[in-house]
């Protein structure tokens, strides 16, 4: 080891401003400069929009992936509020990091990745433009690598409302620019099975869905289903809500038996899918529970271990307060969800198992 003294000093500190911070350093802020970091940028653009559909202040989401490979995100809220002297407005949501909150209760949609929003695309993108109708005005703007090419200017009038943030990913930033439409769709598919109120429109160069399922986690269900092609036991598909003041949040569950061995079995915490935790724990206690005392009741016997095969299931709860866990903090951690969720499902899966005999017969049987 040398004699000489390692010095460190202020001198040595380089303190990073927007939007280099960023751009030295992407993964931090979007998971990586890969495919999955490039379909995050949308995701950030598209939280806010999303939100505002969630909480009833826009009635659409429009998502367009554009011919000269950029995204274009637009809903038809009141439209983001410009910037003042009294408060933060589109400008500092374009240019500014760890502006927003990111728990919004039982409502929370998991799309930004740290609640930093628009923000993180604009850095990353060779070009990103935005407008807002907003009290009979349209404003543009448009920024270069997070920079303002042009302030955000009052450009004319306008009878519609909302925002429309469009954006191209950085080829110096990225390996590909390329974005997946089946990517985009299986994310923002997912959130419109959870959240009846979102509707979501998802338009690329040859094909184009519109995402809204009244039916909710019904409809889910059904949609996993589908690939299998099997027949199940019953057509319709177990279902229910409630609200529980003991887990201080909502679940929304639906599951059926299919004659496939396979288990598909999903499960969400406020809109986030996770790979397990105590809300599916409670799911599978209730079901074995209410399966095998049916089956004791009638004088048969069902194998707890075999009661959930050729099950399919979307467990979907929302919290005040989420607890996750996991390095990769996709483990709901909630110890009352699991009581919860298994006194609910077994009090409508013992209903349900009493008003069809038939079919609960065979469930019984090939538990057996």
């Amino acid at each position: 080891m040398s004699d000489e003294t390692v010095r460190f000093d202020a001198s040595q500190i380089k303190v990073l401003e927007w939007p280099e911070a960023v751009r030295r350093r992407p993964g931090m802020y979007i998971g990586s400069t890969g495919e999955r970091g490039l379909h995050q940028l949308v995701f950030e653009v598209a939280d806010q929009a999303v939100h505002e559909a969630l909480t009833g202040r826009a009635g659409r989401v429009d998502i367009r992936l554009t011919a000269d490979g950029g995204v274009r995100v637009a809903d038809n809220g009141p439209g983001i509020p410009i910037e003042d002297d009294d408060r933060p407005g589109l400008t500092s949501l374009l240019t500014r990091l760890c502006l927003r909150a990111t728990h919004r209760g039982r409502h929370e949609v998991h799309l930004s990745r740290f609640g930093l929003g628009p923000s993180v695309a604009n850095a990353l993108s060779s070009r990103l433009t935005a407008e807002v109708h907003l009290d009979g005005t349209r404003w543009t703007g448009e920024y270069a690598r997070g920079v303002a090419v042009s302030p955000l200017t009052a450009v004319g009038p306008t009878a519609d409302s909302g925002t429309v943030i469009t954006f191209r990913p950085d080829p110096e930033i990225f390996h590909t620019v390329e974005f997946s439409f089946d990517t985009l769709a299986d994310r923002f598919r997912e959130l419109a099975f959870l959240n009846r109120p979102l509707d979501v429109s998802l338009t690329g160069e040859r094909r184009s869905l519109r995402l809204r399922f009244p039916g909710g986690a019904r409809d889910f269900v059904a949609f996993l289903d589908e690939p299998a092609r099997t027949a199940v036991h019953h057509s319709d598909v177990i279902g229910f809500e409630r609200d529980d003041p003991q887990m201080e949040g909502t679940m929304e569950i639906a599951f059926r038996w299919s004659h496939s061995p396979e288990e598909r079995i999903r499960g969400f915490a406020n809109s986030l899918a996770t790979r397990g935790g105590t809300h599916l724990e409670g799911f599978r206690d209730g079901v074995v529970a209410a399966v095998t005392s049916h089956a004791r009741a009638h004088g048969r016997f069902a194998a707890a271990e075999r009661v959930t095969a050729g099950l399919t299931a979307v467990v979907s709860v929302k919290l005040d307060q989420i607890e996750l866990e996991g390095a990769c903090r996709d483990v709901l951690g909630n110890g009352a969800v699991r009581t919860s969720v298994r006194r609910a499902v077994e009090e409508e899966l013992s209903r349900w198992l009493a008003d069809h005999p038939e079919q609960a017969r065979a469930l019984v049987e090939r538990a057996q």
